[in-house]
């Protein structure tokens, strides 16, 4: 897919160069642009990022056997690579201007949502997405769980896409008569540059807490991250910004002028607040206070956490021009999002959810909302992940032992890690109460125990992996889905049979 004739030079004139390209290297065709050697083909210009564990260069020979036109790095070809090679300040914002130049500027043309914050992105966007597509709107969705384009389903890579990716899926949701995208904005993203040069119309903030410490170090660099969308390096700040009142690191975010601010939440103070709320195994209900008067919301979501999700959604959706009944419409008809607060039921006489929860504030909403249907007792399984922020293990260890009644504590994705290391971290915080607790390394064995711990009027808790299915280890990656797991194992023990 091309737009016009390019050429070298076409697709590079928004990246800052150190020199000039030599004529014959400018005028050099351009047929597409690619980052994974294995996709390159003739005529493509290549992308050599460096890497943790990979340095893009070493597949620069391949590209260039492919027949790619050149290569573009922000380091130095090896010495052994007699190819055309373009060096610049910062790889993957020149691939950034280069895929939106290339493509033709599709973002510039759709109305797109970018929501970040450490909890409550999937959620949100799920909802604003429901939103638009009630309102009759043709849109795109991009996040954790999965990508859809105008109705077709992608897997996803990754929570936010490498630039190149987001502005392939803008193109064909454009060209597809769409008008709508919405996006998870991770905070990794921000930092690396893949959102570049992105044109944003509203920028939605849910809140921050302690999550990715193992890449920036510090929260007020995790924050600095996320300030980004907000404030853009590049381009136009954002027509909207949806800010949440009750988080205080919302109230730290900086908006430019040009950004018209709606402050959501349910503290006195908010623009728009949430009022009476009515907290239900069948749902949630509440008021909507608002500058223009008082509107009735009805979500088929269980858990006050839920309140902020719906607040941002549809502050969200005010900022983009959909009438009001429509988006109260696309709130009552989003009725799950998967891998959150998601039931198992095969008939036993207690709740069973998988929830993506994977901090220690996540853990504490998702155990506050089991809270607020009044079980017997709360049953959480949990586990930490391997190769990530240490210093969060006994936040969550506390988080489960401090509003359970008892812990299960199993791995997660450990990745290089021994299991067992991993969850002595976490017992560390789990300790610090006197709550039953045990701990198996084998997560389908910790599964069956919390599984077989809960009485009738309990809620079992499987918290951590949510949608994901698979299971990251030393030395491979196994299928593992905790809902198809309890499901089988809820039926061994005798439950669901005619």
């Amino acid at each position: 897919m091309t737009f016009g004739s390019n050429t070298v030079e076409s697709v590079l004139r928004n990246t800052p160069l150190p020199q000039p390209l030599p004529r014959a290297l400018a005028s050099l065709p351009v047929s597409g642009i690619e980052y994974d050697s294995r996709r390159v083909e003739p005529g493509a210009l290549f992308f050599a990022f460096p890497g943790a564990k990979v340095d893009g260069r070493q597949f620069a020979g391949e590209a260039r056997a492919k027949g790619a036109s050149a290569v573009v790095s922000e380091l130095p070809a090896p010495a052994d690579y007699d190819g055309a090679w373009i060096q610049v300040p910062h790889g993957r914002k020149a691939l950034a201007s280069a895929a939106k130049t290339f493509y033709g500027a599709p973002d510039e043309q759709l109305q797109i949502t970018g929501v970040t914050g450490t909890n409550g992105k999937t959620t949100t966007t799920y909802l604003l997405d429901q939103m638009l597509r009630s309102a009759g709107f043709k849109t795109a969705l991009i996040g954790t769980i999965e990508y859809h384009v105008a109705g077709k389903v992608l897997p996803a890579v990754n929570t936010t896409p490498e630039s190149l990716d987001l502005f392939r899926i803008f193109r064909q949701l454009l060209d597809l008569g769409g008008t709508h995208a919405v996006m998870e904005t991770s905070s990794h993203a921000l930092d690396l540059g893949r959102v570049h040069g992105l044109r944003y119309r509203t920028a939605v903030f849910t809140n921050l807490t302690q999550d990715h410490l193992d890449y920036h170090k510090t929260m007020d660099a995790y924050f600095a991250a996320k300030q980004r969308l907000f404030t853009p390096e590049a381009g136009p700040a954002p027509a909207a910004a949806v800010l949440n009142f009750d988080d205080a690191w919302s109230r730290r975010i900086e908006t430019r002028t040009e950004s018209e601010v709606y402050w959501y939440g349910m503290q006195p103070g908010a623009a728009y607040r949430a009022e009476n709320v009515r907290s239900t195994f069948q749902g949630l209900r509440f008021d909507l206070r608002t500058p223009d008067g008082v509107l009735p919301i009805e979500s088929p979501m269980v858990g006050h956490i839920n309140v902020y999700n719906i607040l941002a959604a549809f502050c969200s959706g005010l900022s983009l021009g959909v009438p009001v009944d429509v988006l109260q419409a696309g709130i009552a008809a989003c009725a799950a999002v998967p891998g959150r607060f998601e039931r198992i039921d095969v008939g036993q006489p207690f709740l069973v959810v998988v929830d993506y929860a994977h901090t220690s504030d996540a853990l504490l909403n998702v155990i506050q909302v089991a809270r607020e249907l009044q079980p017997k007792r709360i049953v959480t399984l949990f586990g930490c992940g391997g190769d990530r922020d240490r210093a969060k293990r006994p936040l969550m260890g506390a988080a489960a032992a401090e509003r359970s009644d008892f812990v299960v504590v199993t791995s997660d994705n450990p990745r290089s890690e021994d299991p067992l290391a991993i969850i002595n971290d976490a017992m560390v915080g789990v300790r610090r109460f006197d709550t039953p607790h045990i701990a198996e390394p084998d997560r389908e064995k910790a599964i069956r125990r919390a599984l077989e711990e809960a009485q009738p009027g309990d809620i079992v808790i499987l918290a951590g992996k949510g949608h994901e299915p698979y299971q990251i280890l030393r030395d491979r990656t196994i299928a593992f889905d905790d809902r198809l797991v309890a499901q089988r194992l809820l039926k061994n023990m005798g439950y669901g049979a005619a």
